[in-house]
């Protein structure tokens, strides 16, 4: 005995000594009070992790916490930190966290105790020997613990843990969607600015043609109407550059929203981005066959069918027979009653068996509820999967037809640039007219929009791809 009490000193000295220590221990008692049944999952405290990746996104504070230009893997931490979508998703798994926990204290004995002082006192007048006074403290406690059911509480743990995986899953679903449709935000918004400013270069050539024919009508070389075509021309090219301007601000205003970020911010974006090789060029069934085994949606629509086929097992169990223990301790009477005028001590164990009889139906209809909900979730999958399947195949159509895009648009770009500097040098000598200039030109503007437009096509279809068969990660942004 006394070793054991010098090893108990020694222990409380250590503590008392090394306040460090001792906060650590306070902090692993805090730890285990808040999850006793070990409920918790522990991506609550790790973080979401994104296939591909080794460790969750930061948190940055907002677009101006952002050094330098906004690049797509910036948007994406942004976003996952602050859609309120994700946050909506990462509070249901602290949810269902606390459900299962719940579920698991079931088969946990409850305890209670009561005190109270109470003063019992009465007077008879006329009659002073029969005056009482009756003075006590009143103390109970009760033990209640469920010994055995049919199946009950393990039916509702079976439940709870199945929600609570579905509520893991279709936060992870949640990031994969809010990072396709970042993807999709941030390359409309980097195709606006492109565009735009390709339009301040058509506008500054068209400025370069204007001077061009005022200066040659000046010297007689040129007729009046080919300075006014020309300034048509300039003046059309300033309404392209403002509407593309206007098209540019709204796809930034829809970027900042994805991104859950105050309209007020207005980020800048990263230059252009390098062209990806092509590696997609995969069977649509493989791509499939990925969705389905890896798409986070399907995993969660799953687990809420698991989970309604758990709660109607435990929807039949609560009808079937229980049996309880209950043991109570009782000082001075029990509560809410008369002061007896001498002490007691009252105890009370007794087991209770308890069997459901007539219910009115009511458990049958609730049976019948329940098997109904499994139906809507059998058929919640199968629309999930149809969903799933149909974005995959759309995107891999997509990301294909892009790529033969691509390389068309690069060889009509290559084809207007040699052409315009053709057409430049005939005009310069006084060999072509007006118009075939400014057709010239017009063709190389659009070259260029085709360009920019299906470079950010492809960019977007390859990782839309990525994300809707639920297989990138930020990691996969960069590569």
């Amino acid at each position: 005995m006394r070793g054991r009490r010098s090893v108990a000193a020694i222990l409380l000295g250590a503590l008392l000594c090394s306040p460090a220590l001792a906060w650590d221990a306070a902090n692993a008692v805090n730890a285990a009070l808040q999850d006793p049944l070990l409920a918790r999952p522990p991506v609550l405290d790790t973080g979401p992790v994104l296939p591909g990746d080794a460790s969750p996104p930061p948190c940055p504070g907002g677009a101006g916490a952002v050094a330098g230009p906004l690049s797509l893997a910036q948007a994406v931490d942004l976003a996952l930190c602050h859609n309120p979508q994700v946050q909506g998703a990462w509070a249901a798994i602290k949810v269902q966290a606390a459900a299962l926990g719940k579920a698991r204290a079931a088969y946990l004995p409850t305890v209670s105790a009561g005190v109270s002082r109470m003063d019992d006192r009465t007077r008879y007048p006329g009659y002073p020997g029969a005056d009482t006074d009756v003075q006590a403290d009143t103390l109970y406690g009760t033990v209640s613990w469920r010994l055995f059911d049919f199946g009950e509480r393990a039916a509702n743990r079976h439940a709870a843990s199945a929600l609570l995986e579905a509520a893991l899953a279709n936060h992870d679903a949640v990031l994969q969607k809010t990072l396709a449709g970042v993807i999709q935000a941030y390359f409309d918004a980097q195709t606006s600015q492109a565009a735009w400013a390709a339009r301040q270069t058509d506008e500054a050539l068209a400025r370069q043609t204007l001077e061009a024919a005022q200066r040659r009508e000046r010297g007689g070389a040129g007729a009046q109407s080919d300075t006014l075509q020309a300034t048509t021309a300039l003046a059309k090219a300033t309404l392209d550059r403002s509407r593309a301007h206007g098209a540019y601000r709204k796809a930034m205003a829809v970027l900042v929203n994805v991104m859950g970020l105050p309209a007020e911010m207005q980020p800048t974006l990263a230059e252009d981005l390098a062209e990806p090789a092509d590696n997609l060029r995969q069977d649509l069934d493989a791509w499939l066959e990925q969705a389905e085994a890896r798409h986070l949606a399907i995993e969660a629509a799953r687990a809420q069918l698991a989970a309604a086929r758990a709660k109607v097992a435990a929807t039949e169990a609560e009808g079937l027979p229980t049996v309880d223990l209950t043991g109570s301790y009782y000082q001075n009477g029990r509560p809410n009653q008369t002061l007896a005028a001498i002490q007691t001590h009252e105890t009370l164990v007794g087991v209770t068996v308890t069997i459901p009889l007539f219910d009115g139906f009511a458990r049958t209809y609730e049976v019948r509820g329940a098997q109904a909900q499994v139906e809507q979730k059998e058929a919640e999958l199968r629309d999930t999967e149809g969903q799933v399947t149909m974005e995959v195949v759309k995107a891999h159509a997509d990301a294909l037809a892009a790529l033969d895009d691509l390389q068309a648009s690069q060889q009509l770009l290559q084809a207007a640039q040699a052409a315009l500097q053709s057409v430049q040098r005939k005009f310069d000598k006084g060999a072509a007219d007006i118009l075939e200039i400014l057709s010239t030109q017009a063709a190389l503007a659009d070259a260029q929009q085709e360009r920019i437009r299906d470079r950010a096509e492809w960019r977007s279809a390859r990782l839309r791809l990525l994300a809707d068969t639920g297989v990138l990660g930020r990691s996969g942004l960069a590569q």
